[in-house]
Protein backbone atom coordinates (compact mmCIF):
# COMPACT_ATOMS: atom_id res chain seq x y z
CA UNK A 1 0.00 0.00 0.00
CA UNK A 2 1.48 3.33 -1.02
CA UNK A 3 1.86 6.03 1.25
CA UNK A 4 2.92 10.02 1.56
CA UNK A 5 5.89 10.25 3.53
CA UNK A 6 6.80 13.67 4.78
CA UNK A 7 10.93 14.26 5.79
CA UNK A 8 11.70 17.80 7.03
CA UNK A 9 14.62 19.18 8.52
CA UNK A 10 16.21 22.25 9.42
CA UNK A 11 18.80 23.59 6.97
CA UNK A 12 22.20 21.38 6.14
CA UNK A 13 20.14 18.39 7.65
CA UNK A 14 20.82 15.83 4.65
CA UNK A 15 17.40 16.82 2.88
CA UNK A 16 18.58 16.83 -0.83
CA UNK A 17 21.25 14.21 -0.56
CA UNK A 18 18.40 12.31 1.62
CA UNK A 19 16.18 12.63 -2.36
CA UNK A 20 19.12 11.99 -4.21
CA UNK A 21 20.43 8.84 -2.34
CA UNK A 22 16.49 7.10 -2.68
CA UNK A 23 16.41 8.03 -5.79
CA UNK A 24 19.70 5.96 -6.91
CA UNK A 25 18.72 3.10 -4.73
CA UNK A 26 15.27 2.80 -6.78
CA UNK A 27 17.26 2.82 -9.81
CA UNK A 28 19.77 0.77 -9.15
CA UNK A 29 17.06 -1.81 -8.60
CA UNK A 30 15.88 -1.02 -12.46
CA UNK A 31 12.50 0.49 -10.75
CA UNK A 32 12.06 3.82 -12.05
CA UNK A 33 11.48 7.26 -10.31
CA UNK A 34 10.12 10.75 -11.17
CA UNK A 35 11.95 13.58 -9.36
CA UNK A 36 10.45 16.91 -9.00
CA UNK A 37 11.48 20.34 -6.88
CA UNK A 38 10.22 24.07 -6.75
CA UNK A 39 10.26 25.98 -9.63
CA UNK A 40 11.15 28.71 -7.20
CA UNK A 41 14.41 27.45 -6.32
CA UNK A 42 16.87 28.91 -8.32
CA UNK A 43 19.66 28.45 -6.38
CA UNK A 44 21.33 26.63 -8.31
CA UNK A 45 19.78 25.96 -11.40
CA UNK A 46 15.80 26.30 -12.38
CA UNK A 47 14.50 22.06 -12.21
CA UNK A 48 17.44 20.82 -10.67
CA UNK A 49 18.02 18.74 -6.98
CA UNK A 50 21.57 19.45 -5.89
CA UNK A 51 23.30 19.41 -2.62
CA UNK A 52 26.03 20.76 -0.53
CA UNK A 53 28.12 18.32 -0.95
CA UNK A 54 28.33 18.53 -5.03
CA UNK A 55 25.90 15.57 -6.09
CA UNK A 56 23.17 17.03 -8.88
CA UNK A 57 20.11 15.73 -10.77
CA UNK A 58 17.65 17.04 -13.11
CA UNK A 59 13.84 17.46 -11.55
CA UNK A 60 10.80 18.26 -12.79
CA UNK A 61 9.92 22.05 -11.68
CA UNK A 62 6.32 22.46 -10.05
CA UNK A 63 5.08 26.19 -10.26
CA UNK A 64 1.58 27.46 -9.38
CA UNK A 65 -0.49 25.87 -12.48
CA UNK A 66 1.52 22.85 -12.58
CA UNK A 67 -0.87 19.87 -12.08
CA UNK A 68 1.30 17.13 -10.42
CA UNK A 69 -0.99 14.08 -11.29
CA UNK A 70 -0.96 14.98 -15.07
CA UNK A 71 2.30 14.69 -15.45
CA UNK A 72 2.58 11.60 -13.71
CA UNK A 73 -0.22 9.77 -15.42
CA UNK A 74 1.43 10.88 -18.83
CA UNK A 75 4.51 9.81 -17.82
CA UNK A 76 5.62 6.75 -20.56
CA UNK A 77 6.70 4.44 -17.42
CA UNK A 78 4.86 4.10 -14.24
CA UNK A 79 7.16 5.09 -11.48
CA UNK A 80 7.74 2.90 -8.37
CA UNK A 81 7.93 6.56 -6.38
CA UNK A 82 7.27 9.91 -6.81
CA UNK A 83 9.87 12.37 -5.23
CA UNK A 84 9.77 15.79 -4.17
CA UNK A 85 12.37 18.42 -2.83
CA UNK A 86 11.61 21.53 -1.21
CA UNK A 87 8.00 20.77 -0.97
CA UNK A 88 7.55 23.55 1.53
CA UNK A 89 7.05 26.04 -1.72
CA UNK A 90 4.16 23.83 -2.26
CA UNK A 91 1.04 24.98 -2.50
CA UNK A 92 -2.18 23.40 -1.02
CA UNK A 93 -3.33 21.70 -4.32
CA UNK A 94 -0.08 20.41 -5.22
CA UNK A 95 -0.24 18.55 -1.72
CA UNK A 96 -3.56 17.02 -2.49
CA UNK A 97 -2.34 16.41 -5.95
CA UNK A 98 0.36 14.18 -3.99
CA UNK A 99 -2.67 12.75 -1.86
CA UNK A 100 -4.17 11.85 -5.17
CA UNK A 101 -1.22 9.97 -6.47
CA UNK A 102 -0.58 7.68 -3.29
CA UNK A 103 -4.52 7.25 -2.88
CA UNK A 104 -5.42 6.75 -6.27
CA UNK A 105 -2.50 5.81 -8.14
CA UNK A 106 -1.19 3.93 -5.50
CA UNK A 107 2.39 5.28 -5.88
CA UNK A 108 4.62 6.25 -2.99
CA UNK A 109 5.55 9.80 -2.78
CA UNK A 110 8.04 11.13 -0.44
CA UNK A 111 8.35 14.78 0.36
CA UNK A 112 11.66 16.33 1.73
CA UNK A 113 11.49 20.17 2.70
CA UNK A 114 11.63 22.66 5.85
CA UNK A 115 8.73 22.68 8.16
CA UNK A 116 8.96 26.20 9.32
CA UNK A 117 10.61 29.46 8.21
CA UNK A 118 13.21 31.77 9.24
CA UNK A 119 10.10 33.39 11.63
CA UNK A 120 9.31 29.82 12.86
CA UNK A 121 5.89 29.97 10.68
CA UNK A 122 4.57 27.03 8.69
CA UNK A 123 5.40 26.88 4.98
CA UNK A 124 2.21 26.81 3.16
CA UNK A 125 3.41 23.28 1.39
CA UNK A 126 4.73 21.90 4.95
CA UNK A 127 1.74 22.79 6.77
CA UNK A 128 -0.56 20.63 4.37
CA UNK A 129 1.73 17.34 4.25
CA UNK A 130 1.95 17.16 7.82
CA UNK A 131 -2.25 17.28 8.05
CA UNK A 132 -1.95 14.83 4.88
CA UNK A 133 1.03 13.11 5.23
CA UNK A 134 1.07 9.00 6.68
CA UNK A 135 4.51 9.21 7.94
CA UNK A 136 6.47 11.88 8.77
CA UNK A 137 10.16 11.51 10.06
CA UNK A 138 12.48 14.38 11.40
CA UNK A 139 15.64 14.83 9.64
CA UNK A 140 18.55 16.04 12.45
CA UNK A 141 21.59 18.38 12.36
CA UNK A 142 22.97 19.97 14.41
CA UNK A 143 22.77 24.25 15.80
CA UNK A 144 25.47 26.11 13.80
CA UNK A 145 26.58 27.81 17.48
CA UNK A 146 26.38 25.04 19.59
CA UNK A 147 25.47 21.37 20.03
CA UNK A 148 22.15 21.00 20.49
CA UNK A 149 19.55 19.65 17.92
CA UNK A 150 18.47 22.33 15.21
CA UNK A 151 14.88 22.66 15.17
CA UNK A 152 14.97 26.46 12.98
CA UNK A 153 16.53 28.68 10.55
CA UNK A 154 18.41 31.92 11.29
CA UNK A 155 18.06 34.28 8.26
CA UNK A 156 21.38 36.48 8.39
CA UNK A 157 22.03 39.84 6.51
CA UNK A 158 25.70 40.09 4.11
CA UNK A 159 27.33 40.48 7.53
CA UNK A 160 26.22 37.80 9.06
CA UNK A 161 23.47 39.67 11.42
CA UNK A 162 20.47 38.17 12.38
CA UNK A 163 17.13 38.70 10.33
CA UNK A 164 13.77 38.10 11.89
CA UNK A 165 11.32 39.94 9.71
CA UNK A 166 11.20 40.13 5.94
CA UNK A 167 9.25 38.18 2.98
CA UNK A 168 8.46 34.54 3.99
CA UNK A 169 10.64 33.18 0.93
CA UNK A 170 13.92 34.31 -0.10
CA UNK A 171 15.92 31.47 -1.47
CA UNK A 172 19.90 31.02 0.37
CA UNK A 173 22.14 28.69 1.72
CA UNK A 174 24.77 29.16 4.06
CA UNK A 175 25.17 32.44 3.11
CA UNK A 176 21.72 33.12 4.35
CA UNK A 177 20.42 31.15 6.73
CA UNK A 178 22.07 29.23 9.58
CA UNK A 179 20.08 25.65 11.35
CA UNK A 180 19.78 26.72 14.69
CA UNK A 181 18.68 25.86 18.19
CA UNK A 182 16.02 27.69 20.22
CA UNK A 183 18.23 28.92 22.42
CA UNK A 184 20.52 30.31 19.61
CA UNK A 185 17.56 31.89 17.54
CA UNK A 186 16.37 33.98 20.04
CA UNK A 187 20.12 34.89 21.05
CA UNK A 188 22.11 34.03 18.37
CA UNK A 189 26.20 34.35 19.40
CA UNK A 190 26.76 36.47 16.49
Amino acid sequence: MAQLFFKYGAMNSGKSIEILKVAYNYEEQNKPVLMFTSGIDTRDEVGHVSSRIGLKRKAIPIFDETNIVNIVKEHAEKPYCVLVDEVQFLKKEHVLQLTEIVDELDIPVMGFGLKNDFQNELFEGSRYLLIYADKIEEMKTICWFCHRKAIMNLRVDEQGKPIYVGDQIQIGGNDTYYPVCRKCHAHPPL
